[in-house]
Protein backbone atom coordinates (compact mmCIF):
# COMPACT_ATOMS: atom_id res chain seq x y z
CA UNK A 1 0.00 0.00 0.00
CA UNK A 2 1.65 3.18 -1.26
CA UNK A 3 1.43 6.53 1.37
CA UNK A 4 -0.95 7.83 -1.05
CA UNK A 5 -3.44 5.11 0.19
CA UNK A 6 -2.81 5.46 3.69
CA UNK A 7 -3.13 9.21 3.50
CA UNK A 8 -6.61 8.69 1.76
CA UNK A 9 -7.72 5.95 4.34
CA UNK A 10 -6.88 7.74 7.20
CA UNK A 11 -9.48 10.89 5.64
CA UNK A 12 -11.97 8.71 4.84
CA UNK A 13 -11.76 7.45 8.67
CA UNK A 14 -11.70 11.14 10.40
CA UNK A 15 -14.83 11.85 7.87
CA UNK A 16 -16.80 9.29 8.71
CA UNK A 17 -16.12 9.43 12.40
CA UNK A 18 -16.96 13.60 11.92
CA UNK A 19 -20.24 11.80 10.58
CA UNK A 20 -20.97 10.14 13.48
CA UNK A 21 -20.42 12.62 15.83
CA UNK A 22 -22.58 15.10 13.96
CA UNK A 23 -24.80 12.66 13.92
CA UNK A 24 -25.29 12.33 17.84
CA UNK A 25 -25.35 15.82 18.24
CA UNK A 26 -28.28 15.90 15.85
CA UNK A 27 -30.07 13.20 17.55
CA UNK A 28 -29.60 14.80 21.24
CA UNK A 29 -30.08 18.23 20.29
CA UNK A 30 -33.67 17.12 18.35
CA UNK A 31 -34.76 15.26 22.15
CA UNK A 32 -33.40 18.09 23.89
CA UNK A 33 -36.11 20.31 21.64
CA UNK A 34 -38.91 17.71 21.71
CA UNK A 35 -38.62 17.68 26.07
CA UNK A 36 -38.27 21.96 25.75
CA UNK A 37 -41.59 21.70 23.68
CA UNK A 38 -43.69 19.17 25.93
CA UNK A 39 -42.75 21.24 28.90
CA UNK A 40 -44.10 24.56 27.33
CA UNK A 41 -46.70 23.03 26.47
CA UNK A 42 -47.83 21.23 29.58
CA UNK A 43 -47.04 24.39 31.59
CA UNK A 44 -46.13 22.75 35.09
CA UNK A 45 -48.04 24.22 37.77
CA UNK A 46 -46.24 24.41 41.26
CA UNK A 47 -47.76 22.35 44.07
CA UNK A 48 -50.22 24.28 46.56
CA UNK A 49 -50.06 24.15 49.91
CA UNK A 50 -51.99 24.52 53.14
CA UNK A 51 -51.01 24.62 56.76
CA UNK A 52 -54.50 22.92 58.09
CA UNK A 53 -53.58 23.09 61.69
CA UNK A 54 -51.01 22.72 64.98
CA UNK A 55 -51.18 21.51 67.90
CA UNK A 56 -49.36 23.12 70.46
CA UNK A 57 -47.06 21.45 73.27
CA UNK A 58 -44.84 23.62 74.75
CA UNK A 59 -44.14 27.06 73.91
CA UNK A 60 -42.75 28.67 77.06
CA UNK A 61 -39.66 31.66 77.51
CA UNK A 62 -37.30 31.55 80.01
CA UNK A 63 -34.19 33.41 81.02
CA UNK A 64 -33.06 36.89 82.90
CA UNK A 65 -33.53 38.53 80.79
CA UNK A 66 -36.24 36.43 78.70
CA UNK A 67 -34.05 35.30 75.91
CA UNK A 68 -34.51 31.47 75.86
CA UNK A 69 -37.72 29.96 73.76
CA UNK A 70 -38.62 26.17 74.59
CA UNK A 71 -41.21 24.72 72.04
CA UNK A 72 -42.99 22.73 70.54
CA UNK A 73 -45.78 21.59 68.05
CA UNK A 74 -47.24 19.45 65.52
CA UNK A 75 -48.61 20.64 62.76
CA UNK A 76 -50.32 19.23 59.70
CA UNK A 77 -49.50 20.39 56.55
CA UNK A 78 -51.23 19.18 52.91
CA UNK A 79 -49.48 19.57 49.41
CA UNK A 80 -51.72 19.05 46.57
CA UNK A 81 -50.18 18.62 42.73
CA UNK A 82 -52.69 20.64 40.63
CA UNK A 83 -51.34 19.01 37.56
CA UNK A 84 -52.95 16.40 35.92
CA UNK A 85 -50.24 15.56 33.27
CA UNK A 86 -47.42 16.27 35.56
CA UNK A 87 -45.92 14.49 38.75
CA UNK A 88 -43.17 15.55 41.57
CA UNK A 89 -40.55 13.79 43.50
CA UNK A 90 -39.97 15.32 46.62
CA UNK A 91 -36.09 14.25 47.44
CA UNK A 92 -36.26 16.50 50.35
CA UNK A 93 -38.42 18.97 52.90
CA UNK A 94 -37.38 20.01 55.93
CA UNK A 95 -40.21 22.32 58.22
CA UNK A 96 -39.31 24.13 60.67
CA UNK A 97 -40.62 27.34 62.45
CA UNK A 98 -39.40 31.03 62.70
CA UNK A 99 -40.34 33.95 64.72
CA UNK A 100 -39.70 37.84 62.99
CA UNK A 101 -37.35 35.99 60.40
CA UNK A 102 -35.18 33.70 63.18
CA UNK A 103 -35.29 30.01 63.27
CA UNK A 104 -36.82 29.17 66.78
CA UNK A 105 -36.54 25.59 65.73
CA UNK A 106 -34.70 22.64 64.72
CA UNK A 107 -35.03 21.64 60.86
CA UNK A 108 -37.79 17.97 60.85
CA UNK A 109 -36.90 16.27 57.52
CA UNK A 110 -40.51 14.36 55.56
CA UNK A 111 -39.51 11.09 54.31
CA UNK A 112 -38.78 11.59 50.01
CA UNK A 113 -42.23 10.65 48.74
CA UNK A 114 -43.61 10.87 44.93
CA UNK A 115 -46.82 12.74 44.30
CA UNK A 116 -49.17 11.48 41.39
CA UNK A 117 -51.50 13.45 39.43
CA UNK A 118 -53.97 15.90 41.13
CA UNK A 119 -52.85 14.01 44.28
CA UNK A 120 -52.73 14.99 47.53
CA UNK A 121 -50.57 14.55 50.31
CA UNK A 122 -50.36 15.53 53.75
CA UNK A 123 -47.74 15.35 56.46
CA UNK A 124 -47.92 15.55 60.50
CA UNK A 125 -44.63 16.08 61.65
CA UNK A 126 -43.32 17.63 64.95
CA UNK A 127 -40.96 21.10 65.08
CA UNK A 128 -39.60 21.71 68.41
CA UNK A 129 -36.36 23.47 69.53
CA UNK A 130 -35.38 23.41 73.76
CA UNK A 131 -34.02 27.08 75.01
CA UNK A 132 -33.43 28.37 71.63
CA UNK A 133 -31.81 31.85 72.11
CA UNK A 134 -33.82 34.58 70.84
CA UNK A 135 -32.28 37.82 69.41
CA UNK A 136 -32.78 40.65 72.10
CA UNK A 137 -35.12 42.45 69.56
CA UNK A 138 -37.04 39.53 69.36
CA UNK A 139 -37.24 38.87 73.10
CA UNK A 140 -39.02 41.85 73.40
CA UNK A 141 -41.33 41.39 71.38
CA UNK A 142 -42.20 38.03 72.16
CA UNK A 143 -42.42 38.68 75.58
CA UNK A 144 -44.75 41.37 74.45
CA UNK A 145 -47.08 38.74 72.83
CA UNK A 146 -47.05 36.27 75.45
CA UNK A 147 -48.71 38.97 77.27
CA UNK A 148 -51.08 39.76 75.05
CA UNK A 149 -52.07 36.00 74.59
CA UNK A 150 -51.34 35.48 70.50
CA UNK A 151 -47.94 34.91 68.60
CA UNK A 152 -47.68 34.88 64.79
CA UNK A 153 -45.43 32.38 63.66
CA UNK A 154 -44.02 31.52 60.17
CA UNK A 155 -43.86 27.31 59.51
CA UNK A 156 -41.77 26.99 56.39
CA UNK A 157 -40.86 23.86 54.47
CA UNK A 158 -37.60 23.87 52.25
CA UNK A 159 -36.58 21.31 49.81
CA UNK A 160 -35.64 19.87 46.54
CA UNK A 161 -37.96 18.64 43.72
CA UNK A 162 -38.17 17.02 40.38
CA UNK A 163 -40.71 16.79 37.84
CA UNK A 164 -41.85 14.18 35.96
CA UNK A 165 -43.42 13.82 32.46
CA UNK A 166 -43.92 10.82 31.43
CA UNK A 167 -40.77 8.85 31.45
CA UNK A 168 -38.98 12.11 31.67
CA UNK A 169 -37.62 13.15 34.99
CA UNK A 170 -36.18 16.70 34.92
CA UNK A 171 -33.21 17.63 37.45
CA UNK A 172 -33.82 19.25 40.83
CA UNK A 173 -35.38 22.82 41.81
CA UNK A 174 -35.31 24.00 44.71
CA UNK A 175 -38.34 23.92 46.94
CA UNK A 176 -39.86 27.36 49.39
CA UNK A 177 -43.55 27.02 51.01
CA UNK A 178 -43.94 29.87 53.74
CA UNK A 179 -47.17 29.70 55.85
CA UNK A 180 -48.36 31.89 58.57
CA UNK A 181 -49.44 30.80 61.65
CA UNK A 182 -51.53 32.98 63.93
CA UNK A 183 -51.84 31.11 67.47
CA UNK A 184 -54.12 32.80 70.07
CA UNK A 185 -52.97 31.45 73.27
CA UNK A 186 -55.49 34.22 74.81
CA UNK A 187 -58.29 33.04 73.92
CA UNK A 188 -59.49 29.30 75.16
CA UNK A 189 -62.26 28.93 72.56
CA UNK A 190 -59.84 28.96 69.47
CA UNK A 191 -58.60 26.06 70.52
CA UNK A 192 -59.02 21.99 71.33
CA UNK A 193 -57.50 20.59 74.00
CA UNK A 194 -56.37 17.33 73.23
CA UNK A 195 -54.17 16.27 75.97
CA UNK A 196 -52.15 17.39 79.01
CA UNK A 197 -50.98 20.93 78.26
CA UNK A 198 -51.63 20.00 74.72
CA UNK A 199 -54.07 22.38 72.67
CA UNK A 200 -54.91 22.30 68.94
CA UNK A 201 -55.47 25.08 66.98
CA UNK A 202 -56.97 25.24 63.25
CA UNK A 203 -55.27 27.34 60.53
CA UNK A 204 -56.26 26.46 57.43
CA UNK A 205 -53.94 28.82 56.05
CA UNK A 206 -53.14 29.02 52.61
CA UNK A 207 -49.13 29.08 51.76
CA UNK A 208 -47.27 30.73 49.48
CA UNK A 209 -44.61 28.51 47.63
CA UNK A 210 -41.33 29.35 45.49
CA UNK A 211 -39.65 27.29 42.79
Amino acid sequence: MTSKDCGSHTHSRRKLIRRIIWSIIFILFIIFLTILLIWAILQPSKPRFILQDATVYAFNVSGNPPNLLTSNFQITLSSRNPNDKIGIYYDRLDVYATYHSQQITFRTSIPPTYQGHKEVNIWSPFVYGTSVPVAPFNAVSLDGDQDNGAVTLIIRADGRVRWKVGTFITGKYHLYVRCLAYINFGNKAAGVIVGDNAVKYTLTSSCSVSV
